[in-house]
């Protein structure tokens, strides 16, 4: 029974489970009626809800999708943060940062499917390599309004959000870079279908 009593191993749990909460999912059922896991590209992140509730409704699309990016970030921001006045050891927060994002793309609630990883990810990011979130932002902003292809400005804005990091910070107050590469790893692996349609000139433009 030490498992379930021990701090780190509850703290995992939780972060897994508050990872996991769709959302997305919930927004777009609640407000606008429709159920975003049987439409579009049945993730249930704010891309999918701005795009399957942009066809009923425009203005509420743009309102939920950003409801989305916000509340899913948050969701792992607040529980970093919340580590952090508990002074939980870093080593900790960065697992909890990786499970939350682990739990928004496969989520306990529904059935191990999820959404991307983004907006999760941000929120993780922006606690812990805040300037070098900054900077990926940036690159968001300018690829979306570019290229207009949220999958693809994402993916770049990411990479801006490593390399930057290995320039701007001598560490992560832990002994190794590896839960910062695991949740980008997490994403680009749940970008794999996405790529393969950049590839063959077919990906959707969205934003």
């Amino acid at each position: 029974m030490d498992f379930l009593t021990n701090q780190n191993i509850i703290f995992y749990i939780v972060a897994y489970l508050v990872g996991s909460i769709p959302f997305g999912l919930i927004l777009a059922k609640t407000f606008a009626k429709v159920d975003i896991k049987s439409e579009g590209s049945k993730s249930i992140g704010a891309t999918n809800v701005l795009r399957v509730v942009k066809e009923k409704d425009p203005k509420l699309a743009k309102k939920l999708g950003l409801a989305t990016v916000i509340l899913d970030a948050l969701k792992a921001s607040v529980l970093l943060i919340i580590g952090f006045v508990l002074n939980l050891p870093s080593e900790t927060i960065w697992a909890m940062g990786v499970l939350a994002v682990l739990g928004h793309c496969y989520s306990a609630y529904l059935g191990l499917e999820g959404g991307k990883g983004v907006a999760t990810g941000l929120g993780v990011y922006i606690v812990l390599i805040p300037i070098s979130t900054l900077i990926g932002a940036i690159v968001w902003f300018i690829c979306a309004k570019v290229l207009k292809i949220s999958s693809l400005s994402s993916l770049l804005a990411l990479i801006a959000v490593l390399v930057s990091a290995n320039f701007i910070y001598d560490g992560l107050g832990i002994s190794s870079n590896v839960p910062m590469y695991l949740i980008a790893f997490i994403i680009v692996y749940k970008h794999i279908p996405n790529i393969i349609r950049l590839i063959k000139g077919e990906e959707k433009k969205v934003i």
